[in-house]
């Protein structure tokens, strides 16, 4: 989602500066490659890059096509194959054996329907979003990213039916179908909400997690019972901090599945009533810093006022919070949190990927 809002960002600036961009996609991907479909990068007619759709390896012909595509005020699909002499000679290398199409798309602002206006609407809300971008390996005209419904009216209803498969599912799809006599692949992306994560406590230790969740594009909320320690003098980065007990804040942040709450204010008794707000709000994840014993004490300590988690909260509960990976420093377990949540939200058991035996990421549906 952070590639998203800084590829808008780009093409707004891009805007003000009266530069020319195009947008270039990973569509499809036959192979191992670095990127999947659905990375994106941004190009202006001057050659500034934001974001990626490979490892390094294709962007330096990417912005060659992406300037031809601006130039030409046309979509243009290139696939990009490894074992292809051609590739080889121009000096594109994916190292990864895989067939890479990306589709370039140059961006007209006046035009109230372009692919740019679709990914600030991604990123207006924090809520699941699809992106449906169509193209064809053995026709010229490219249909590129439009809104369901700006797609030929004999396909709409189709669209539909498969758009709301996808949201059910949650995962992207890859149809082909024919359009107007040419057969036509359509790549339906599925994108989750961005994670939202609530830190629990402003202290010191809490800055090197804000700044891994940035760095991720998690939006962070702050609270804390110090109006000395949680301020956006110490936090700029943070979108939202509260201050105040726990049964006066709680009832203010919006969580959903898609949320990590970290406990980490080293106030016992703070951390407790918590955990108890939060027993009955729908969450990804929670994190308490210290031993196991902390936690197993706080479980007992709730269960004798007669407050019982359910084996759903308990195992939502990540106490001691993080991988282990032998982290000391802050820094250390910052990044041991942060990894366990995406382990979480993947539901993926973590392990080192060269004991993995299937590929690291599916086939093309």
């Amino acid at each position: 989602m952070k590639d998203i809002k800084n590829i808008v960002a780009a093409f707004e600036e891009a805007t003000r500066q009266g530069k020319k961009t195009a947008l270039a996609t990973v569509v499809h991907v036959n192979g191992s490659s670095y990127r999947r479909p659905g990375a994106r990068m941004l190009v202006t007619e001057d050659g500034r890059l934001t974001g990626a759709i490979s490892g390094g390896c294709l962007e330096g012909d990417a912005l060659r096509k992406a300037v031809l595509a601006i130039t030409q005020e046309k979509n243009k699909l290139v696939v990009y194959d490894t074992s292809d002499e051609d590739d080889a000679k121009l000096g594109v290398q994916l190292g990864c054996n895989g067939i890479v199409s990306v589709l370039f798309e140059p961006i007209n602002e006046r035009d109230p329907l372009h692919p740019l206006n679709l990914l600030k609407g991604v990123i207006a809300n924090r809520k699941p979003n699809l992106l449906i971008t169509a193209y064809s390996l053995h026709n010229a005209h490219q249909l590129g990213t439009l809104s369901l419904e700006n797609y030929p009216a004999a396909i709409v209803q189709e669209l539909y039916t498969i758009s709301a498969e996808v949201f059910r599912t949650c995962e992207s799809r890859h149809i082909v179908f024919p359009v107007e006599n040419n057969t036509c692949q359509f790549f339906f992306e599925y994108l989750p909400a961005a994670v939202s994560l609530i830190i629990a406590g402003a202290g010191n230790d809490a800055f090197p997690l804000v700044s891994m969740a940035d760095i991720l594009g998690w939006p962070v909320s702050i609270i804390d019972g110090r109006i000395t320690h949680a301020s956006s003098q110490r936090f700029p980065q943070v979108e939202n901090i509260f201050v105040g007990k726990p049964a006066e804040i709680t009832n203010l942040i919006e969580t959903d599945n898609r949320t990590a709450v970290v406990l980490m204010t080293h106030n016992y008794n703070y951390d407790m009533e918590m955990l108890q707000m939060l027993s009955n709000k729908p969450l990804l994840y929670i994190g308490m810093l210290g031993p196991a014993s902390r936690r197993d004490r706080i479980f007992s300590e709730l269960k004798q006022k007669g407050i019982y988690l359910s084996e759903e909260v308990v195992e939502k509960v990540h106490g001691p919070a993080g991988l282990d990976i032998g982290a000391e420093t802050s820094e250390e377990i910052a990044l041991s949190i942060t990894s366990e949540i995406m382990a979480v939200l993947q539901q993926k058991k973590p392990i080192h990927l060269k004991q993995r035996l299937a590929a690291i990421h599916q086939p093309n549906i």
